[in-house]
């Protein structure tokens, strides 16, 4: 299905980077390259870079979010080998219902817009926060995640199996605030369920897909997620917020709590999901979990986040904070 679903820039729009764009003479190393290594794919006549595990023909795909789905539903259409790719939407995390309705009902509206598939499943919180009992003060990352990544793949991995699919794949592993390893981990749990059907692995966080999802999310102005979805994540934010003078975040609406509420920049947009940054969140974020439901304890954790790089109130750059 190498033609359909293809994204491209109109004529009357800037092309993308990947597609001869000038880049600022400030732009990152790896942009730079990301964008030459592209614009020879596409010079040689665009082939997909996806590689299915044998034998497959056709993916559902468990999408969180339509800027994480941009750059992996554009391989996963534009390749040869696929018959059918099917974006499946399974969130019951999302917290609250305002924000899952906002997610749920752009990502389908990118999907329309290319002519994939979309498959709506239920929005059942009431089994999520059942089945996270007990971990409500988990760090991100934590056995909680485990938990929330098992649970949707399990229902994706049972449509797949009863729907004739040969394969499951997630957009979470797109998305380097997640650990791809535990995404992963859940998938193949998944999987494993039913005979035949495969969990479908591969580097989807890559430079290339990097610059592509920005890409994307800038060109369909897609809507900047200040949080990765839940209550307990949304609590902890807020908390961290909170204490260093920073507006709570905001559910919808034309304004974020804090930075652009709409991706429109892909270099600015992908230097807020950096892996320096990345990696001084989920080190701050693991000390703050110590705490657990310890009020006091917690309050006294988050006040080393006062001089977190992500927010420099120097140069007035804030970066880092609400690109999920």
């Amino acid at each position: 299905m190498h033609s359909t679903g293809n994204i491209d820039a109109s004529d009357d729009e800037p092309l993308y980077y990947s597609e001869g764009a000038k880049l600022p003479s400030n732009a990152p190393a790896w942009a730079v390259a990301a964008s030459e290594r592209l614009k020879k794919r596409r010079e040689n006549g665009y082939r997909s870079s996806c590689n299915p595990p044998t034998g497959v023909t056709k993916v559902l795909l468990h999408s969180c979010c339509a800027p994480c789905s941009g750059a992996m539903v554009e391989e996963m259409s534009s390749s040869p080998q696929l018959e059918k790719v099917v974006v499946f939407f399974y969130n019951p995390n999302i917290h609250p219902r305002k924000e899952y309705e906002i997610r749920k009902n752009e990502n389908k509206r990118f999907c329309t817009q290319l002519g994939i598939e979309f498959v709506d499943c239920d929005y059942d919180p009431e089994n999520w926060y059942e089945r996270m009992k007990g971990m409500e003060f988990d760090p991100e990352r934590g056995q909680r995640c485990t938990e929330c990544f098992d649970m949707r793949m399990e229902r994706t991995a049972l449509y797949a199996h009863e729907n004739g699919f040969h394969a499951i794949a997630t957009t979470n592993a797109t998305s380097r605030w997640k650990d791809a390893k535990q995404v992963d981990g859940s998938g193949y749990r998944a999987a494993a369920r039913y005979e035949g059907l495969k969990y479908w692995c591969q580097d989807w966080q890559s430079d290339e897909m990097t610059l592509r999802k920005y890409e994307i999310s800038a060109k369909e102005r897609f809507y900047k997620q200040e949080y990765c979805g839940c209550s307990y994540s949304l609590r902890d934010s807020n908390d961290w917020r909170k204490a260093n003078g920073i507006p709570k975040i905001q559910i919808g609406g034309e304004v974020a709590g804090l930075g652009d509420r709409y991706f429109s920049d892909p270099l600015v947009d992908a230097a807020e999901e950096s892996q320096d940054v990345v990696d001084e969140f989920f080190s701050q974020a693991s000390e703050i979990a110590k705490a657990g439901a310890d009020v006091k304890q917690r309050k006294r954790s988050l006040m080393l986040y006062k001089d977190r790089r992500k927010h420099e109130k120097d140069d007035g750059i804030i970066n880092g904070l609400n690109n999920w």
